[in-house]
């Protein structure tokens, strides 16, 4: 389903997003598709292969409400024009590890809101720096939370850019224990952003979450359907691509999909049936 975008506002430059490997990332690099690079050919995160000339491009899906996610890269954003744009829903870079807050947060989170956004918050989660649960703690404290007042989702861990020197066992550990600590603090599911390859990867194709947490999965294609992780029987959100464009953001941007009706998508924001 194409969305027609309204003419992009001025905006200030956005900084040019990197694309480290692995646990290499920087600390406050991290963002929703790092991606991986090698001899500067640019590769998908959820497969390690070259991308295809085709991705970009906006699958044809009946039924889903569109979406963007966000960070201190795509730089100042005016938030009516994306609303004008058709965008419904964002998720924003919150926080990283225990010790990074990303700079344009409270703005993006704030001006999505006014602007009648349906936005939640994310945390790209470093499993080699602390624990799961101080993560979350960290995340709630500083943007994570959440409240019903028909614009905001539950918060979602940002799950790529390598398995951090983990066994399969204790990335699993490390993920329920954010989980865990999220919900007792907010009362709500975190959603998980991951891909097929990075799940089954890091750890061992669990089936452990698919009945608490709803999947945002990162697939790069321009197909009808994206690879889902193992044990999770459905997306929820959908990351086609990391290169769309939207009114009101100055370059590219990753564009996101809801897998059901603006009905759906304010339920599952008010937790209500």
């Amino acid at each position: 389903m194409s969305v027609a975008l309204a003419p992009i506002m001025s905006a200030a430059p956005a900084a040019a997003r990197p694309a480290p490997v692995g646990s290499t990332i920087p600390l406050g690099d991290g963002y929703m598709g790092v991606g991986y690079t090698e001899d500067g050919r640019t590769f998908r995160p959820d497969t390690g292969q070259l991308r295809l000339d085709a991705e970009g491009a906006s699958p044809q899906l009946a039924a889903t409400v569109p979406g963007i996610d966000v960070s201190h890269y795509q730089g100042t954003i005016n938030w009516a024009s994306v609303k004008s744009a058709g965008i419904q829903f964002a998720y924003i870079k919150a926080t990283e590890s225990t010790t990074y807050r990303d700079t344009a947060f409270n703005a993006n989170y704030l001006n999505a809101y006014n602007a009648k956004v349906i936005r939640g918050a994310y945390h790209f989660a470093r499993p080699n720096l602390s624990t799961g649960a101080a993560q979350a703690n960290y995340f709630v404290a500083h943007g994570g939370a959440w409240s019903k007042d028909n614009l905001t989702l539950p918060g979602m861990l940002d799950l790529e850019g390598g398995c951090y020197s983990k066994s399969t066992a204790s990335m699993r550990t490390w993920i329920l224990d954010f989980y865990n600590t999220y919900k007792a603090k907010t009362g709500r599911d975190v959603v998980i952003y991951t891909s097929a390859s990075w799940w089954n990867t890091c750890t061992g194709s669990w089936t452990g979450m698919s009945a608490k947490s709803p999947l945002f999965v990162a697939h790069w294609t321009s197909a009808s359907s994206p690879s889902i992780p193992a044990g999770f029987p459905y997306w929820t959100f959908w990351q086609y691509t990391d290169s769309g464009s939207v009114g009101g953001i100055s370059g590219a941007v990753d564009r996101d999909r809801f897998s059901g009706t603006s009905a759906r998508l304010l339920a599952l924001a008010n937790n209500t049936p």
